[in-house]
């Protein structure tokens, strides 16, 4: 494998690392009160985590089907009504569920680390 495709197929997998890791992302900040879609775009972004519109209104939207977000409009001074999210009661137990899989995760990969 020459380095032009292994950095090509470093960059999907790190794509699909971060897809995989959104999800999280999301309810970690919405657990910190109601956030406006933009604020949150903002702050992945500020992580490091690049993230377009197209990518977190589908997954805002199916946060909330599945009852782990919900949502209000307000009124902004600044344009047209926004939607504020925070997190459900499910929301902040799936979100405790999801740490403690992250953190044993986190755990696995600095031992196999260690190791190399």
């Amino acid at each position: 494998m020459n380095e032009t495709t292994a950095q090509e197929l470093a960059q999907q997998l790190g794509t699909q690392m971060r897809k995989g890791m959104l999800v999280y992302c999301v309810l970690l900040l919405c657990s910190n009160g109601k956030m406006y879609s933009s604020e949150i775009i903002i702050r992945l972004r500020e992580a490091q985590l690049l993230v377009v519109e197209g990518t977190l209104y589908p997954l805002l939207n199916r946060l909330g089907r599945d009852r782990l977000l919900q949502y209000e409009w307000q009124e902004s001074e600044q344009g047209p009504p926004r939607k504020y999210y925070w997190l459900t009661e499910a929301g902040e137990e799936t979100l405790k569920a999801l740490a403690e899989l992250y953190h044993a995760m986190d755990t696995s990969v600095k031992t196999l680390e260690k190791g190399m």
